[in-house]
């Protein structure tokens, strides 16, 4: 059997869809379910049973497979570090000595914040690792775990961890602020039938060119699908699709898609993003794309145009804030 953790989630509901939709319905979940929406995403979905995250009893008896642990707190704005040390770095160890210990194949999420401000570039090199600054607690959670996967002499048979960049799609809508621009603008469209988008604090970056390498989630979990049979190539991977783009651009193609005029507002970036903003992004994709040859991505407007016109559009709905 397979199991997922972070199963609830963006990425982790994806997946198993995604599963499903090969023939695979031999999947166990983990997560922790939360009072949020997210039990939402699982929906329609096939898989054998539902393990709470904290039972690891269950966890470690279980006749795995294959364990994709995409279980994390992924929040940028969290400032509690015992909480991120907990459920990033001490929970992702003891998956991974599970998985050391009786040969269970790993693939892990780690992240694109792990690269800070870019300044040392976005390669997936293992000897650029320790040299990343991240810039905030949760990024700094990820590259933890990443140098202590790096620094162990004993390790699972075969072992990926990717560093998603800015994943956007369906399943998202529970994220609250987290959510990626695409599903913020067809909300703000909707309502008020513009956008608003932080203004540059950069000399030489005009008002909503800042970049970033957005995928798709349904690019995303099928590079997943793919690596999942793998039994060579352990390491860290970065997963976009090697192209930055504008949030102009998103914008811009969120509104052709709803069939509205584009419109925008530029609005002053608050004081504590301003401290910790990426003005860009842009995966290396040549280590991934060695491993698995053939790899493209299909444009971002085709992306977003899915993503609008088969789902926003459909049902899913925009998120509120409890009251």
């Amino acid at each position: 059997m397979i199991l997922v953790t972070g199963a609830m989630g963006f990425i982790g509901s994806a997946l198993v869809a995604k599963l499903n939709a090969l023939g695979r319905r031999d999947i166990v979940v983990t997560d922790y379910p939360g009072t949020d929406e997210r039990w939402k995403n699982l929906r329609g979905l096939s898989f054998r049973d539902f393990i709470h995250a904290d039972d690891t009893e269950r966890i470690e008896k279980g006749d795995w497979e294959q364990i994709i642990h995409l279980g994390a707190n992924a929040k940028t704005t969290e400032r509690n570090m015992e909480i991120l040390m907990k459920t990033n770095v001490l929970y992702s160890q003891n998956i991974f000595r599970l998985c050391t210990r009786r040969r269970i194949p790993l693939i892990y999420a780690s992240s694109a914040a792990t690269y800070g401000d870019g300044a040392k570039g976005f390669n997936d090199d293992h000897t650029g690792v320790e040299k990343l600054s991240a810039l905030n607690p949760y990024a700094y959670s990820k590259q933890l775990f990443d140098l202590w996967v790096l620094g162990q002499e004993r390790v699972p048979p075969v072992w990926f961890g990717l560093k998603f960049f800015n994943v956007f799609g369906p399943g998202e809508y529970h994220k609250g602020e987290m959510r990626s621009l695409v599903h913020k603008a067809f909300c703000q469209i909707g309502e008020t039938g513009r956008v608003k988008l932080f203004k540059s604090c950069r000399k030489g970056t005009a008002h909503g060119w800042q970049k970033r390498d957005f995928i798709y989630i349904k690019d995303a979990v099928s590079v997943l699908t793919r690596l999942m049979p793998l039994r060579k190539g352990s390491g860290l991977y970065n997963l976009g699709t090697g192209v930055a783009r504008s949030f102009y651009d998103l914008v811009a193609q969120t509104f052709r898609a709803m069939g509205r005029e584009i419109q925008i507002d530029y609005i002053e970036m608050p004081d504590a993003v301003r401290e910790h903003y990426q003005y860009f992004t842009e995966a290396n994709m040549t280590k991934l794309k060695s491993l698995l040859p053939g790899l493209t991505f299909p444009p971002l407007e085709d992306s977003v145009d899915n993503f609008v016109r088969e789902h926003l559009m459909v049902n899913e709905s925009c998120w509120r804030p409890s009251r």
